[in-house]
């Protein structure tokens, strides 16, 4: 006899809530028939023949028998309303882990329906025990189990297009928590933590509520058995009075509305440990203070029934205004309905009494309504749970298209050659996937993600180093998209990047934005370092030669207004910042002679029968005096201009209305020497150099044009400086000229180059 484990005899699978079953009766669209119940009945017998002879005598890994198990799950569907079809499924889901080819059997026998039915089942399952393999992984802090959970709940939604495959995996963990608690067994704790903290969850969203209360109270009696054990004591204790309190409300309140006219059922509301031992902990209360232990229902016609059935209520006893809500005037976002209020009897002992109509009652316990958001936070929120999410949201959109698609499949069941809705609808979240790492953690992808985007989710660098992946333990090409379920290994190199052919869409290499920024990252950052090292070497050959290699790089980019070396070679790279600047700075002035002493000996010397010096300026009064023309200014005749005796250089000769001559003969007026233009010797007109300022939109061609025109008007350039930035360039050109006269024309034609926003003499 061989053991197999609990979860494997659902080896692999998708979810389902029938529209019908949920609701406890078929849901059939006109004109189309689901069979009559005595041939749903004749299929869910026939399955069981079928199942009872692979079964018998097996055991899953639990210790349960495994058809026992089969008529349990069968039974709780049962429980909750499910039609006998769907209560066969359960056997022959079961059955196909004892069949060489399930599908291609169960296919043969009773459609294609059923075998994708046992076919996304045990896959299912597979993906769920490698999820409570990472769920019980002690490394994860609270933040990463919670995250994991959710990812968890996520992903058996997302994984799963059929929803018959949840509900028979809900009814599992329920059969097998039953099985533990009747047999005294202790459940193993990662199983009980799965069933809390993801099986109770996704019953609680999907509206299955007798599943969700049952599996919350087993799975708590088994992880806090102390606790559970006080709740039950405690409630034990009371129990006996709790249930006279409560028989004697409801037997005076049906005799109350029965005398006014209010036809209405009225029930004893069942309470369940792990919901008091949860408010109590959440609201801080003692147990004398949980007010719904004492519960009555009210179920009545319609609304105004429901309202004087209140009226009624507050009649009889005295009401906790503070403690009334209604849920009819004002319904909850995910549409649930109801009056509840709190009253205090005779004895002061409180009584929380519920009262809605049939409707409201069946979409309440149906699972229509998004209840997951009410009892797991409340509106306010408890315990640190807190409602809402996008989650929910597409969860209740979906409930719609969920119910079309059980119709579709009561229908395929029935009807023979009928093709199978798995795979035919849109899938509750198309827009995500959920894969696995090796460890069994859960990444969370967008749909078409590939491997490579995989990679980038766990770490960038990973990203970057990417050069294979296998899936399942098969090579795959980077660019195949994922599915959910998948165990995905990447094949990583010890050093490199990305390709550029990752940022080419056609390809399909990428998917996910977080990925695509980090390759685009990358290549950013590969230029800056190609442009830093450009800059590095043309700042290294300058200062080799100029024989300054000892100087510290960051000093010279501080000096020259950087905040580090690599910002000054950035720049320098980019061609963005002149080396002259450089030089500049590295060449320190030459040590000036006493100027008085140099000025005194050329005057002893007297005048030369060379009456004109070769700068063609003449000293008034002296004559050969040394001369050099200022480069601040760059005087050319007939420019008026001023001398200024300096150190060692002679007389420098500016214009007069250079500001630098200004400020130097306003603090020494003793060094001002009158100056006029001669005439130069020889035949040869004297020239003299210009600095011309020009400003253009830069463009390819420019310093071409620009230089073309000046040698058109015979004009020599000596030299030229350019600087471009965001699109402007800034010119110097020195030219040589004999007459300062005609350069204004000559640069009114340079204004008419294509470009070319101003030129003027600086």
């Amino acid at each position: 006899m061989k053991t197999v484990p609990a979860d494997a005899a659902l080896e692999t699978a998708p979810i389902v809530l029938l529209a019908g079953d949920v609701a406890g009766e078929e849901a059939l669209a006109p004109g189309q028939p689901a069979g009559d119940a005595a041939s749903q009945d004749a299929v869910l017998a026939r399955a069981r023949a079928f199942a009872e002879p692979l079964l018998a005598g097996e055991r899953f890994d639990t210790g349960e028998d495994a058809l026992a198990h089969a008529d349990g799950v069968a039974a709780i569907l049962q429980a909750i309303g499910a039609a006998p079809t769907m209560r066969a499924a359960a056997y022959l889901v079961y059955a196909g882990d004892y069949l060489a080819k399930p599908e291609e059997v169960i296919a043969k026998a009773y459609g294609e329906s059923y075998a994708s039915l046992v076919a996304h089942t045990r896959k299912l399952v597979q993906v769920q025990r490698s999820a409570r393999e990472a769920l019980g992984d002690a490394a994860l802090d609270a933040a990463q189990q919670a995250a994991q959970v959710e990812r968890v709940r996520k992903m058996l939604l997302a994984f799963s297009r059929d929803l018959r495959v949840v509900l028979l995996r809900l009814a599992s963990r329920l059969q097998t928590l039953r099985y533990y608690a009747a047999s005294k067994q202790a459940c193993p704790q990662a199983l009980a933590r799965e069933s809390m903290q993801v099986f109770a969850p996704l019953a609680s969203r999907l509206g299955i509520w007798q599943i969700k209360w049952e599996i919350e109270d087993l799975a708590f009696r088994f992880q806090q058995p102390d606790e559970y054990r006080r709740i039950a004591r405690l409630l034990d204790e009371k129990r006996v009075e709790r249930e006279q309190v409560v028989e004697a409300a409801r037997a005076r309140l049906g005799t109350v509305l029965a005398e006014v006219g209010v036809r209405a059922e009225v029930q004893g509301r069942p309470k369940h440990l792990y919901s008091i031992w949860k408010k109590m902990r959440g609201k801080h209360l003692d147990f004398e203070r949980v007010l719904d232990v004492r519960a009555l229902r009210v179920i009545v016609d319609d609304v105004p029934a429901c309202y004087a059935a209140l009226g009624r209520v507050h009649e009889l006893w005295r009401s906790l205004p503070e403690e009334f809500d209604d849920y009819i005037a004002r319904p909850k976002a995910n549409g649930y309905q109801s009056l509840h209020t709190v009253v205090l009897d005779e004895q002061d002992r409180p009584i929380e009494i519920q009262i809605r109509t049939t409707a409201m009652h069946e979409h309440a316990e149906s699972g229509i309504a998004a209840h997951w958001a009410y009892k797991e936070a409340g509106a306010r929120g408890y315990a640190g749970v807190s409602a809402g999410g996008d989650f929910e949201e597409q969860v209740a959109q979906a409930r719609k298209a969920v119910l079309r698609q059980l119709l579709a499949w009561e229908r395929e069941l029935v009807e023979p050659g009928g093709d199978s809705a798995v795979g035919a609808g849109q899938g509750l979240f198309d827009d995500r996937i959920y894969v696995f790492t090796p460890q069994a953690a859960i990444i969370e992808l967008p749909a078409g993600a590939t491997a490579i985007d995989f990679a980038y989710t766990l770490h960038t660098d990973l990203g970057h180093r990417c050069r294979g992946a296998r899936v399942d333990g098969a090579m795959v090409t980077l660019n195949t998209p994922l599915q959910s379920g998948q165990t995905v290994e990447i094949v990583a190199v010890k050093e490199g990047g990305p390709s550029l052919d990752w940022l080419n869409g056609e390809l399909g290499y990428l998917r996910s934005s977080r990925a695509k920024t980090k390759v685009r990252a990358w290549f950013n950052a590969l230029t800056q370092q190609h442009t830093i090292a450009r800059g590095r070497e043309a700042v290294e050959k300058l200062l080799q030669r100029e024989g300054r290699t000892a100087i510290k790089l960051d000093e010279l980019a501080s000096q020259l207004g950087f905040r580090n070396a690599e910002a000054l070679f950035e720049v320098v790279g980019k061609d963005e910042f002149s080396l002259r600047n450089i030089e500049t700075l590295l060449r320190p002035p030459e040590p000036l002679p006493d100027p008085d002493e140099a000025l005194a000996q050329r005057l002893r010397r007297g005048p030369s029968s060379d009456a004109t010096p070769k700068g063609g300026v003449l000293v008034v009064g002296v004559e050969s005096l040394l001369t050099t023309l200022a480069r601040c200014c760059r005087p050319a005749p007939p420019d008026a201009i001023g001398g200024y005796v300096t150190r060692g250089k002679g007389v420098a000769i500016h214009r007069t209305g250079c500001s630098n001559f200004r400020q130097m003969a306003g603090r020494s007026p003793e060094r001002v020497i009158g100056v006029a233009w001669g005439r130069p010797r020889g035949d040869a007109p004297a020239v003299y150099p210009v600095d011309v300022a020009v400003e253009a939109a830069d463009r390819q061609g420019l310093l071409r044009d620009i230089s073309e025109l000046f040698a058109k008007e015979k004009m020599n350039v000596v030299g030229v400086h350019t600087q471009s930035l965001r699109g402007t360039a800034w010119m110097t050109f020195t030219v040589e000229i004999s007459d300062s006269a005609r350069l204004q024309a000559v640069l009114g034609s340079v204004c008419q180059v294509s470009g070319v926003r101003s030129a003027r003499r600086r």
